[in-house]
C-alpha cells in the first residue's frame, strides 16, 4: 500500500498543512521542523502526488524541454544536464523533438504548457517575433539562441573559435579554411564572428565554404573543397562534420595531421574516440542544460527582466592539428567528378 501525506504527518507528529509546507514552501517552516518532516518523508519512501500538490501549489513539478533533432549527438549532452538538476530540484522532465521546423516547436510548446511549468527551447528555429509571442504565454529559457529579453543560456563559441584560430596559427597555418554550417543558425554566426575577429590584422588567409549540411556527409563534401582551394588547416562547424572530413583526406590519400590539420566543434563522445583523435572547441553541453533548468526555475515569480548566462568553450587539442608539412600550402590535383559532387552539395536550413 503506498505511503500517504497522513502517514508522513503522523509519524512526524504535525499537520498535514505542515507536511505540504516542508515540501513546497520550506521557507514557511522553522528548520527544525522541516528537516524531521523531511527525514521521516525519506525514511517512508514517500512520494508526493504531483497532481495533488499541484493543486495546493500552483506548480506542475514538470518542466518541458524541445531540441530541433535528437538523432544529434549534440542534443544529448544537454539533456543529461537537463534531467539531472531538473531530478535535483524536484521535477520532472517532459522532452519533445520539433524535427527542426519552428511551426511544431510553438505546436509542442503550447502542448505542453499545462502540464509544465516552463519550457527549454534548444536552438529553435522560430523567428524572434515567434518566440516572443510564446514567451508571452509560456516561461521559457533559450539554449543557444539569443532573442531580445528572453531568459537564454549561451555559449562562448565566438572565444573557442579564436582559441582554435591562435592554435593553428601558432602552428605555422597560413591558409585555412571553415566548413560552415547552416547559414542562419545562430550557432554559425557567432562561429563566424569569432573566425572574422581572430583572422583580422593577421597574414591568415580564409577560405569560407558552404553552407554545409552539419552531418557527416556535409564534412566529407566540405573537405574535397578544402583539398582543391590548397589550404592546410579545416576547421569544421561541428565535430560530425570533422569527422567526415577526417574520410575525406583519408580516402584521398593525405594524412593527418601531416598533410591537412582538422579542428572540430563540440567535443562529442566521439571527438576523442576518433584516429587520430579529434582537436575540437569543447562546448559545455551539460553545463548548459543545468543553467537552463536552473534559470527556469529560479524564475518563478521574479519580475521580467533581461537574464543571460554564456558558459566557456574552450579548444581542446589532441591529435589531427600539428605544423603544417615543409611550412607550405598543400598543392593537390582533384579529381573533376568528385569536385562537382562536392560543389553540387546542397545547403541545409538545419540550425543548431
Amino acid at each position: 500500500m503506498a505511503v500517504t501525506i497522513h502517514d508522513v504527518a503522523r509519524r512526524a507528529r504535525v499537520s498535514v498543512t505542515t507536511v505540504s509546507r516542508a515540501l513546497t514552501q520550506p521557507n514557511l517552516l522553522r528548520r527544525e521542523t522541516r528537516q524531521r518532516v523531511l527525514a521521516i518523508a525519506k525514511e517512508l519512501a514517500y512520494q508526493p502526488n504531483r497532481a495533488a500538490r499541484g493543486l495546493i501549489t500552483g506548480k506542475t513539478g514538470s518542466i518541458g524541454i524541445v531540441v530541433p533533432d535528437l538523432a544529434n549527438p549534440f542534443y544529448p549532452g544537454v539533456l543529461r544536464g537537463v534531467q539531472v538538476r531538473a531530478l535535483q530540484l524536484g521535477h520532472a522532465v517532459l522532452l519533445a523533438d520539433s524535427d527542426e521546423n519552428a511551426d511544431a516547436e510553438g505546436a509542442l510548446v503550447n502542448a505542453m504548457e499545462k502540464q509544465v511549468d516552463g519550457v527549454i527551447l534548444c536552438a529553435p528555429f522560430s523567428s524572434d517575433s515567434q518566440l516572443h509571442r510564446i514567451a508571452a504565454s509560456t516561461p521559457i529559457v533559450l539554449l543557444n539562441r539569443r532573442c531580445g529579453d528572453i531568459p537564454a543560456v549561451l555559449m562562448d563559441i565566438a572565444r573557442g573559435m579564436r582559441e582554435a584560430v591562435s592554435h593553428l596559427r601558432e602552428l605555422g597555418h597560413r591558409h585555412i579554411a571553415y566548413l560552415g554550417g547552416p547559414r542562419n543558425a545562430w550557432s554559425n554566426r557567432e562561429r563566424l564572428r569569432g573566425l572574422h575577429a581572430a583572422v583580422r590584422g593577421t597574414d591568415i588567409t580564409l577560405f569560407e565554404l558552404g553552407p554545409f549540411e552539419p552531418k557527416f556527409d556535409g564534412g566529407i563534401a566540405g573537405a574535397a573543397l578544402a583539398i582543391d582551394a590548397g589550404v592546410t588547416a579545416i576547421i569544421a562547424y561541428n565535430d560530425l562534420m570533422a569527422l567526415g572530413a577526417l574520410r575525406c583526406l583519408m580516402d584521398q590519400g593525405l594524412h593527418v595531421p601531416g598533410d591537412m590539420s582538422v579542428v572540430g566543434f563540440d567535443d562529442l563522445l566521439f571527438a576523442s574516440m576518433s584516429a587520430p583523435p579529434l582537436t575540437t572547441v569543447a562546448m559545455p553541453m551539460e553545463a548548459a542544460g543545468g543553467a537552463a533548468v536552473e534559470m527556469l526555475l529560479g524564475g518563478a515569480g521574479m519580475p521580467a527582466q533581461p537574464q543571460r548566462t554564456e558558459l566557456t568553450a574552450h579548444l581542446v587539442v589532441r591529435g589531427t592539428t600539428a605544423a603544417p608539412a615543409a611550412g607550405r600550402r598543400l598543392v593537390r590535383a582533384m579529381p573533376s567528378a568528385a569536385l562537382q559532387r562536392a560543389r553540387s552539395s546542397s545547403p541545409s536550413s538545419k540550425k543548431r
